[in-house]
């Protein structure tokens, strides 16, 4: 182990990090349609609801055939709108799922990632402390060896 390796994987990270930021971008920005295709549909079933409820009324005091046709036809291609908008905000809302799991797919690879590193770290870290502590006892191995042999000379 060494730093070129922590240096790949840091560019590995800087990588993923950017791809998981686009993925949040695009999960937002269908989160944001989805919002929006689910509010049109309410509007258009309240719409229609307020149709059906006001020509109601209106039918009520006097009517038509003319006007029950005109209001018939109307109300088909509303319906036919709804319908429509509900077909949208599905695949909306399916878009966003997809979405949702890309985003969680970039954030685990990032996680992971930066994982991979710290255990890296910890190796490189290790080997050097057990480089560290040969050489501490190799000195003082010598050390010990030369206080019990006059003959030895020291060499650091």
């Amino acid at each position: 182990m060494n730093s070129a390796n922590l240096q790949v994987l840091s560019i590995l990270l800087e990588r993923a990090e950017s791809e998981r930021d686009e993925a949040l971008r695009l999960f937002q920005d269908a989160e944001k349609r989805a919002h929006q295709a689910r509010q049109q549909h309410g509007e258009l079933a309240q719409y229609r609801s307020d149709y059906q409820q006001r020509w109601a009324q209106q039918f009520a005091a006097r009517g038509t055939m003319d006007i029950v046709g005109c209001y018939q036809s109307f109300g088909g291609r509303l319906d036919e709108a709804i319908s429509s908008q509900s077909n949208i905000t599905q695949y909306a809302d399916q878009r966003l799922l997809a979405s949702r799991d890309k985003l969680r797919q970039a954030e685990m690879r990032v996680a992971s990632i930066g994982k991979l590193i710290e255990r890296r770290r910890l190796e490189i870290n290790r080997a050097v402390q057990r480089q560290e502590q040969k050489a501490c006892d190799e000195q003082a191995a010598r050390s010990t060896q030369a206080a019990y042999n006059p003959f030895v000379r020291l060499s650091a």
